[in-house]
């Protein structure tokens, strides 16, 4: 069953008329330069937005394959990322701009892709001010005595060696409810396998730091299912290792290039009625296009 999120906050955010958009074949530094695009940040930011995009200049010029991808593409993963006010700085582990070598027959495309990190994640569960606290980390071996899948609450133990088995988040809200998602190694690796293309690949982020992808996996798929999301989650639920695409109209639409069905257990369309047509696209997709993460920013 999908579920259907109203994104018209954040498109009002991104919207911009069509003689404000910035000319096609432009750099970077250039569309950076374009007084549309200074506005856009400047009200998605304000006073911040200097610092923002001096700190995205310094994340493409620090990566290769980032200056070879389409700038527009860039610009407007970097755009969402300010929308969510969450800095881009790989180092802080919060959201990253990730370059995708994207095949489409015969021809192959650099675009950017937004992918949003474990710390991410956190930082948009407490803004909503419903969470008393969420954390998410590893599980050592002893560490889980038992588990009640009927209840889904766990019996913890102590660490008996320095062997990770699984990884564990949890969350409690202000109103006393509870929950734990826990996942095995085995598990998490499974998902990655079905869910990311790029999973094999040396350069990809499972491979580069499967330890904040796990503690992402379990967060994200917690928060899912039994979150209080607000908009801002909602989106990034939504736009997480997505290609951020936005018409002339300010419409926004989200290219999958590494997970096509994004999650097995969260669905997000705009509209009910287009579920039948969601699917329908993936499995087109899926056949047309074949992708490969050539570099990450970890």
């Amino acid at each position: 069953m999908g579920k259907t999120v109203k994104n018209d906050e954040l498109k009002n955010k991104l919207a911009k008329k069509a003689e404000n958009t910035p000319a096609p074949g432009k750099t970077l530094k250039a569309l950076l330069q374009d007084q549309s695009v200074k506005n856009r940040f400047n009200e998605l930011l304000g006073k911040k937005s200097a610092g923002f995009i001096s700190s995205l200049l310094n994340v493409v010029n620090s990566n290769p394959q980032l200056q070879a991808a389409d700038p527009h593409s860039i610009l407007s993963a970097a755009a969402l990322a300010a929308a969510l006010d969450l800095p881009i700085d790989p180092n802080l582990g919060f959201a990253y701009i990730v370059p995708y070598n994207v095949r489409q027959g015969d021809a192959h495309i650099l675009k950017a892709q937004f992918q949003l990190g474990y710390k991410g994640y956190i930082q948009l569960a407490m803004r909503t001010g419903a969470y008393k606290t969420i954390n998410a980390t590893e599980v050592y071996e002893g560490e889980i005595k038992n588990y009640n899948r009927f209840t889904g609450e766990f019996e913890f133990g102590e660490r008996e060696s320095d062997k990770i088995i699984g990884y564990i988040a949890y969350f409690k809200l202000l109103n006393g409810f509870e929950k734990y998602l826990y996942m095995t190694v085995e598990e998490i690796e499974r998902h990655a396998k079905r869910y990311s293309k790029s999973y094999n690949n040396n350069n990809s982020l499972w491979k580069q730091d499967f330890h904040a992808m796990a503690l992402k996996t379990v967060i994200k798929r917690l928060l899912s299912k039994y979150g209080i999301l607000s908009i801002e989650m909602q989106t990034s639920l939504l736009a997480d290792q997505a290609v951020v695409r936005q018409d002339e109209e300010g419409n926004i639409d989200y290219e999958y290039p590494d997970n096509i069905t994004l999650d097995e257990e969260y669905y997000i369309v705009h509209d009910e009625e287009k579920t039948e047509e969601h699917h329908s696209k993936s499995e087109n997709n899926e056949e047309k296009e074949t992708t490969d993460q050539i570099s990450i920013e970890a």
